[in-house]
């Protein structure tokens, strides 16, 4: 039997993705899965430097990761393989490379580049097409401060448009300190996107040992039943 298929995407850039990916296989991991991270297209990196998918199994010893392509520009993933002259990861290349790794493992996690609808290819294929190939539900990763409301409630209208599920948001980098708007938005977000908060990871936490990071990221998403996650897109 195959394992299931989550896609993780970002109300933007730069809000926490790869740290929540990283939570989320860490909560399946410590409740026996056998759990792998595919980052389909990497961005921004050099050949030699480590990408989100060596962040996540630096983070999650034993998960299994895997990335697809990489180019060196901090571009949206079409614009980025334009420069660089490379052929850019499809929504369909994206799927069918989770649905081999499902075989063998319970859980894979589908980790996007930027928000959801940002460009994967010049056909205009885009992380919601890979959730859409694959029939998985959408982790969205959300900033905390002001306007994250309107950021988050117009990715979960856009997964809904496309009749497809979200299975939560999580907070990707909770603040030390946070301001009013911060405390208030996560008051306000189940509510304004409609979707259950999963939790509110704290800043900093992807400097943290893989002992402790998965004390933290069970502490603040394990309540959520893991193999409900797809349940909850439905």
């Amino acid at each position: 039997m195959s394992g299931r298929c989550v896609v993780v995407s970002g109300t933007g850039t730069e809000v926490g993705k790869t740290v929540a990916t990283a939570a989320l296989a860490a909560v399946a991991v410590a409740a026996g899965e056998r759990v792998a991270v595919l980052k389909p297209a990497q961005t921004g990196v050099g050949p030699d430097e480590p990408g989100d998918a060596a962040a996540v199994a630096a983070l999650v010893p034993g998960v299994t990761t895997d990335e697809l392509a990489r180019y060196p520009d901090p571009l949206a993933p079409a614009t980025a393989a334009r420069r660089a002259g490379l052929a850019p990861v499809t929504p369909a290349a994206a799927a069918h490379r989770a649905t081999e790794l499902a075989r063998e493992h319970d859980l894979v996690l589908v980790e996007g580049a930027g928000g959801l609808l940002v460009h994967l290819d010049d056909d205009g294929g885009t992380v919601a097409d890979v959730a859409r190939l694959l029939g998985a539900p959408v982790v969205v990763v959300a900033a905390a401060g002001l306007g994250t409301l309107n950021h988050t409630a117009l990715t979960v209208e856009a997964l809904r448009a496309r009749g497809l599920g979200c299975a939560g948001v999580v907070v990707g980098a909770w603040p030390d300190t946070p301001d009013l708007a911060a405390r208030c938005n996560l008051a306000d977000l189940p509510a304004t996107s409609g979707a259950p908060l999963l939790g509110a990871l704290p800043a900093g936490l992807g400097g943290a040992a893989p002992e402790r990071f998965a004390s933290v990221a069970w502490h603040t998403l394990g309540p959520v039943p893991v193999g409900r996650w797809q349940d909850a897109g439905s």
